[in-house]
């Protein structure tokens, strides 16, 4: 996990940049940075978002 940052509110728009500029899934950016997928989750979720797959982005 220290590919991605620590701070759930950085992390949040780390991963939706991603998503929405590079990956068609959560799956395939963790596969491709090689995080867990359950850590991502999780931390954004303290800060009380979700991943909605339909949009590819935490809301």
């Amino acid at each position: 996990m220290d590919r991605i940052p620590k701070d759930p509110v950085m992390l949040l728009s780390f991963v939706n940049l991603k998503l929405r500029d590079y990956y068609d899934s959560l799956e395939k950016l963790c596969e491709d940075l090689d995080v867990s997928e359950a850590e991502i989750l999780e931390r954004l979720r303290s800060i009380e978002y979700h991943y909605d797959r339909e949009r590819n982005q935490f809301v």
